[in-house]
């Protein structure tokens, strides 16, 4: 709530003090999105864009559901944006790599169409085989594009969870060199009603050790950042010292 007013009210202090204490906390690219409730969506895209990269260099991840939305915006967001996202419908996966191919960005693909979120492994194999396969028409390398799998609430979809565990694995499958994978970690817990922390740090150690790479989460909850860091370490992807959570935590 407060972002939203500070973006009503065209109020940089409070956008520019969060990217910055994002990134301090571990945050290698920035989500900016303007809200569903925006009255002017390209206006309030291109203000945040504008906002946050006078105050942090790191990438930007222009989100919204509108294409015009992030072409108003791409062209000033810096190198190495991603933008998020495409679905697997035909007509959502042109514009969108188009765009990417024209300023060189990366993408999100989510593996759902027009009929909805997928409730099985092999429909999510299907849509993600689509969008790769889009995405080689324009050229785009794998290792520009993030899939994702589609997390769903484990209060109303507990099934699902393996579901994407087994997607994740899969998804890596589908070429190579292999696209990497992401999700949004908040997606599993929405709606719970207790241990939401509790429940995303799970989520989000399993998903790593199936081969997630990326995760939309907040680095500002310190707990979910230290079990991130200590999966990385049971991964072997860190080596180990005694003090490995302020080694490689972010200051």
């Amino acid at each position: 709530k407060s972002v939203g007013k500070a973006i009503s009210a065209k109020d940089p202090i409070l956008i520019q003090n969060l990217a910055k204490d994002q990134v301090r906390a571990g945050a290698s690219v920035l989500d900016v999105n303007a809200g569903p409730y925006s009255a002017d969506p390209k206006g309030d895209m291109r203000w945040l864009v504008d906002t946050i990269r006078r105050a942090v260099k790191v990438p930007l991840s222009l989100d919204s559901t509108r294409i015009d939305v992030i072409e108003g915006a791409i062209a000033s967001a810096g190198d190495r944006v991603v933008i998020n996202s495409t679905s697997a419908d035909e007509d959502k996966m042109d514009p969108v790599f188009a765009m990417a191919k024209k300023y060189k960005a990366q993408v999100i693909g989510i593996a759902m169409d027009k009929t909805g979120v997928p409730n099985s492994k092999d429909a999510r194999i299907e849509h993600a085989a689509r969008i790769v396969s889009k995405a080689m028409d324009y050229g785009i390398s794998p290792e520009d594009l993030y899939l994702d799998p589609v997390a769903m609430p484990v209060n109303v979809a507990q099934a699902q969870g393996m579901q994407v565990m087994d997607a994740i694995r899969d998804f890596k499958m589908l070429c190579n060199p292999s696209p990497n994978i992401v999700i949004g970690l908040s997606n599993v817990s929405q709606g719970t009603k207790s241990y939401r922390g509790l429940i995303n740090r799970t989520f989000l150690a399993m998903a790593m050790a199936n081969g997630l790479n990326a995760a939309i989460l907040n680095p500002l909850d310190t707990e979910l950042m230290d079990a991130m860091i200590t999966t990385e370490l049971i991964l072997n992807k860190n080596i180990y010292c005694d003090s490995f959570l302020e080694a490689y935590r972010k200051e």
